[in-house]
């Protein structure tokens, strides 16, 4: 059995470091494919995996997941796709949550899609445009099946805005570094400190920085102040630019490695 994102949060700091979150979408390259990079991801010390939803206009993502994405579409990739991948991941160990934007979980079915992430044993759903003014069914579905609800903040929230977003968060606060799409950066946004400092005035959740980081020495910057480090272009453009699937899975647990290097103090 998997372990909760607070058990990884937990552990990770009686270890005195940060946890590692690794993102990839479901069905990318192909749905056997996305089950083994993200056992690659694991076997590199990768502690938490968001299978990505693929969504057919995903305004928040930049050009490497919307390739990515793209190519999972086409290959077939549907949300029931990417509970199997869920239920794959979940049966090896991994702790697994999805990241979704709303349409495709309301047009599933809200209650249809918590019960069987549910089953699937997920622990629980990022959902980037989802608001908590907005969310009464969704906090309805995951409280009944005992699912994290993960919302975001970014560097515009203001503090009640972050106190509002806490208040419906279980497992995980997201804070978005930047306020741009997703993307590997060659460096990570100078507002990540500031934002996170603010939200630990505010709420007791573990707080994981997103959006930029794609080196280890990036991940120990954000480990340094984060109790999770969030990296998914990074992973994908490695996959995107991989000649074989052999040579992509190296990749990413190569990546893997470098980055738990990094949240691990070096």
């Amino acid at each position: 059995m998997s372990r909760s994102l607070a058990q990884v949060f937990a552990e990770a700091k009686a270890e005195g470091r940060a946890a590692l979150i690794g993102y990839l979408p479901a069905g990318f390259p192909t749905a056997e494919q996305s089950v083994d990079m993200i056992a690659a991801m694991v076997d590199g010390g990768v502690d938490i995996v968001e299978v990505g939803l693929p969504y057919s206009d995903p305004l928040m993502d930049g050009p490497d997941i919307q390739s990515a994405v793209e190519l999972a579409l086409r290959g077939g990739a549907t949300t029931d796709v990417v509970l199997d991948v869920v239920r794959q991941v979940s049966e090896s160990g991994t702790t697994a949550v999805v990241m979704s934007y709303w349409n495709p979980i309301e047009r599933y079915g809200i209650d249809r899609f918590a019960e069987r992430l549910a089953q699937a044993g997920g622990h629980g759903v990022i959902t980037p445009d989802l608001t908590p003014e907005e969310a009464g069914p969704w906090i309805a579905a995951t409280s009944a099946r005992d699912l994290d609800r993960i919302f975001l903040v970014a560097p515009s929230s203001t503090d009640a805005r972050i106190s509002q977003v806490s208040s419906v968060t279980s497992g995980f606060l997201y804070a978005a570094s930047t306020m741009g799409v997703t993307g590997a950066r060659t460096t990570v946004s100078s507002a990540a400190p500031e934002l996170v400092a603010r939200s630990r005035r505010l709420t007791k959740l573990p707080i994981a920085v997103g959006l930029g980081v794609s080196t280890g020495a990036q991940a120990a910057d954000v480990a340094a102040f984060a109790d999770g480090v969030i990296v998914g272009s990074a992973f994908v453009r490695r996959i995107l630019q991989a000649e074989t699937p052999a040579e992509a899975t190296e990749q990413v647990r190569a990546l893997a490695r470098d980055l738990a290097r990094g949240v691990r103090g070096g």
